[in-house]
């Protein structure tokens, strides 16, 4: 996908160059493809404000665009944050895996009030506390950029980072433009520019779902992607990821290799009823077992004791009765069968490495 957004605007830069402007005739022309792709692209570099409409349709005359620069108006697709008590969990989807990596091994070399930095592929995850913490940055070896601060705000969560170089371009000329994000305001003093980012203040919902398939087909990771896609239509609810949990292999009533999975979300306060709804709904529709469970948890932290209900799930065999009494001491919300013991294990997994949720062998710590 990169690499045809780059031959677009690279197309449609040269026409600009030659000819003043270009047309959607003439990139469908030049590329072969069917007018309504070409248009498509178009649309889309519009929109990311490398192209500008320089003279619109005027009866037979075609519109007419031109390319400003091949540069993206934002390399960051979404900025959000959940929090629970004085923690935070800041969430960065970039346009690139590199520039994801590269912002997280500076952040981790920084430190600062980040506890911990995760990327998985263009998503960067990072758990911080509420407080400020001066962090030094400039060129090697110290840090190009560093979060020096979290805050809350009423109903926002606001990031106070320092940098240089290229991590203070995007502060000061790309992370306003990303999705999720309220505000950004910057302060330059020689090279280093500081600034803080505003967002609002999410929570954030891990749903655990296990036993919707059956002999004759199915496969629980499967519907719970689709219960991801399928919630995230709703209004302030959005997209975190999708983990697969491996939990005992001797359970005799398992379908195959008796795993689990969850889905995490970020849901504004307002739409949570509507999220369980519709989890709740999709769930029942499309499992293909009666039997299938449910298990819907709010907020950041894992207790140690829902942590080492997820250790006996993966080596005992336990009643729904153990799982009730489990959820019911946590806050955590069961809909459904049986299936309700595997969903809360996956629950209590959640946050633990794909080496160790795919690995029921592996020692959970």
């Amino acid at each position: 996908m990169l690499e045809r957004r780059r031959e677009f605007l690279r197309l449609m830069r040269q026409f600009t160059l030659d000819n003043g402007f270009f047309t959607v005739t003439d990139i469908q022309k030049a590329t072969g493809i069917p007018r309504s792709t070409a248009q498509d692209w178009v649309n889309r570099l519009l929109g990311e404000g490398c192209v500008l409409l320089r003279e619109g349709k005027r009866g037979r005359t075609a519109a007419q665009y031109v390319s400003i620069s091949s540069m993206p108006s934002s390399a960051c697709r979404r900025i959000f944050t959940t929090i629970d008590g004085d923690h935070v969990e800041i969430y960065h989807d970039c346009m690139s895996g590199a520039c994801a990596a590269f912002c997280g091994y500076h952040h981790q070399l920084a430190g600062g009030v980040l506890e911990s930095v995760e990327r998985d592929g263009t998503l960067l995850r990072e758990r911080a506390r509420i407080g400020i913490h001066n962090v030094p940055v400039g060129l090697s070896p110290l840090p190009a950029v560093g979060v020096t601060g979290i805050e809350r705000d009423g109903n926002t969560v606001v990031q106070h980072i320092r940098c240089i170089g290229g991590p203070a371009y995007s502060l000061s000329d790309m992370m306003a433009r990303a999705e999720g994000v309220m505000q950004v305001k910057t302060h330059h003093a020689g090279p280093i520019v500081e600034g803080s980012v505003r967002t609002q203040a999410l929570t954030h919902v891990t749903i655990g779902i296990d036993d919707t398939d059956s002999n004759e087909g199915g496969a629980t990771f499967a519907l719970a992607l689709a219960l991801l896609s399928h919630v995230t239509r709703i209004r302030g609810v959005l997209p975190i990821s999708h983990h697969v949990a491996m939990l005992n292999q001797d359970v005799f009533l398992k379908t195959a290799g008796n795993s689990s999975s969850f889905i995490e979300v970020a849901v504004i306060p307002e739409s949570y009823a509507d999220l369980e709804k519709k989890t709740l709904r999709f769930v029942a529709d499309e499992s293909l077992s009666p039997e299938w469970g449910i298990a819907i948890h709010s907020g950041l932290k894992i207790p140690e004791g829902l942590r080492a209900y997820g250790r006996r799930v993966r080596n005992q065999l336990i009643t729904r009765a153990v799982s009730e009494a489990t959820a019911e001491r946590f806050g955590i919300t069961l809909h459904g069968g049986n299936g309700v013991i595997g969903a809360l294990g996956a629950v209590a997994l959640a946050g633990l490495p794909h080496e160790i949720l795919l690995d029921p062998a592996r020692d959970i710590p």
